[in-house]
């Protein structure tokens, strides 16, 4: 019985999970869409942070990038490089749409979008097509948890069973007290993350090598399977211009749940301390991502490459080590799972529903805890089921749509004469254009589709609006007000 210890251990996890965000909304009111949508903006410094970088660390970190190390070797590191770049864009953009969202009443990327441009159409289009993102990424993290309970267990609990109580699980709380339970799950996930994770590489380094120094790990690579050094790496599939475009579009992409996240600090300074830091809390990539290195030697031939850093944990580790690490695990997916089904469901009802049926915003709130559920059932779950493609490829098809609001977000923070017309046709022909490359033609001269995408929705953007009129100056005036050449002009004497 004792071989069931670790996944004791991981399910415990999400009975901990569901006691620490159902107590969440306790003293806020989650039939609004300020308090389930945004947290009633009132989160601290410290649990924005973790909010944060949860979010980022998910399944593709404890399985993904490992898994990645196995099968290709040094590609894997593009990881670290984004999660840096997106660092960087936190800092910088976080307290600028704090302080917008706080002044004009924005919950999403969406409406945000919506008031800028003075397009109701706009604000539901860039909505839907940023959710195919965020519900990629969703999926994702749905099946890296279900695979996580199958390992542990045994495969006593099958992956569809796994996709369903980790949906469930996530539903309770989330549907209980909206961001607030994001946010404070995530920080006793991300806590535990950060453990976890050096704990499990610094015992797997010294388990391989007999020491903390990982040096031997790479220097046997470059004696007997030096491929796994250089790009493109051991599968001969991550050369320069796909490694280098899949980084830069990362760069570019704001995902929705991050925007949202962001807007639940309680304040703009806060949320610059938070932000700041991002990039120690990232360092947990690196113990991983070793681990994946190790794995080359000890399992050639894994079926799953995404399970192998759970594999070597079951197979070699104490079984209090192996079970922190499938707590650490499904928290890192879950973690980043449940923002971005609440940002789908806020922004489908805010920035879709609710102009189309011109709901009242009672009722916009009430509507968006009730869509977690169809979200979850109809589309994650039997997605997730299905298990399409790897867990990274998975995120870099959600990045490539992600990345097609860019321009538009652009005009929000330096460009007023970008319009809602140029927008508009911009981000329609970004998308055709992404799902073209990631599907028919996959990745022309291995550059990733989205910048491909970026490529003919910029210039579009440009064109279209240089030939429509722009938005009032009013409204220019709302989010340009720090540029007298934007504020109204004064009235003339007499």
């Amino acid at each position: 019985m004792t071989q069931y210890i670790p996944f004791a251990i991981t399910a415990a996890y999400l009975v901990i999970a569901v006691v620490i965000g159902f107590r969440a909304g306790r003293g806020h009111d989650m039939n609004t869409t300020e308090g389930w949508g945004v947290g009633s903006r009132s989160m601290g410094p410290i649990v924005v942070y973790l909010l944060v970088a949860a979010g980022g660390v998910s399944a593709y970190t404890f399985m993904g990038s490992p898994g990645w190390a196995h099968d290709k070797g040094v590609p894997a590191l593009y990881v670290v490089v984004y999660l840096a770049y997106m660092s960087m864009i936190a800092w910088y953009f976080g307290p600028r749409v704090w302080e917008l969202g706080r002044r004009h009443g924005h919950t999403t990327q969406s409406s945000a979008i919506a008031d800028r441009y003075e397009s109701k159409l706009l604000g539901g289009l860039t909505a839907i097509i940023g959710s195919i993102g965020g519900i990629a990424y969703a999926v994702l993290q749905t099946i890296g948890s279900a695979y996580i309970l199958n390992v542990m267990s045994f495969g006593l609990v099958p992956i569809w069973l796994g996709v369903i109580v980790t949906l469930a699980v996530i539903s309770i709380y989330l549907f209980r007290s909206g961001l607030r339970a994001i946010g404070l799950t995530n920080a006793f996930q991300g806590a535990l993350m950060f453990v976890v994770a050096w704990l499990v590489g610094l015992w797997a380094v010294n388990w391989f090598t007999g020491g903390f120094d990982a040096r031997p790990i790479f220097e046997r690579l470059q004696t007997e399977a030096p491929e796994f050094l250089t790009l493109p790496g051991a599968l001969g599939d991550m050369g320069y211009a796909f490694w280098t475009s899949s980084i830069l579009i990362s760069f570019f992409s704001i995902w929705q749940a991050h925007w949202i996240s962001w807007m639940g600090a309680s304040s703009a300074r806060g949320l610059r301390q938070a932000t700041t830091y991002l990039p120690l809390y990232y360092l947990v990539l690196i113990p991983m991502i070793i681990v994946g290195f190790i794995g080359i030697f000890e399992y050639p031939d894994i079926a799953k490459s995404d399970q192998v850093a759970i594999q070597l944990a079951v197979d070699n580790m104490p079984i209090v080590v192996a079970g922190l690490l499938g707590a650490g695990t499904l928290a890192a997916s879950m973690s980043s799972s449940e923002p971005n089904i609440h940002a789908t469901a806020l922004t489908y009802s805010k920035d879709v529903l609710q102009p189309l049926f011109k709901l009242s915003d009672t009722r916009t709130g009430r509507i968006s805890r009730w869509l977690i559920f169809p979200i979850m059932a109809l589309v994650i779950a039997p997605i997730s089921i299905m298990e399409p493609a790897s867990l990274v490829y998975i995120l870099l098809i959600g990045y490539g749509f992600i990345s097609q609001l860019f321009p538009t977000l652009m005009g929000i923070f330096f460009w007023p004469r970008a319009t809602a017309a140029g927008a508009i046709a911009g981000l329609v022909a970004g998308f055709l254009v992404t799902v073209l490359f990631s599907f028919v033609f996959v990745h022309p001269l291995g550059v990733h589709a989205g910048i491909w995408g970026l490529a003919v929705n910029v210039p579009i953007l440009v064109i279209v609006s240089f030939m429509t009129k722009p938005a009032s100056e009013a409204t220019l005036a709302r989010f340009f007000d720090d540029d007298p050449a934007r504020r109204p002009a004064e009235p003339e004497a007499g």
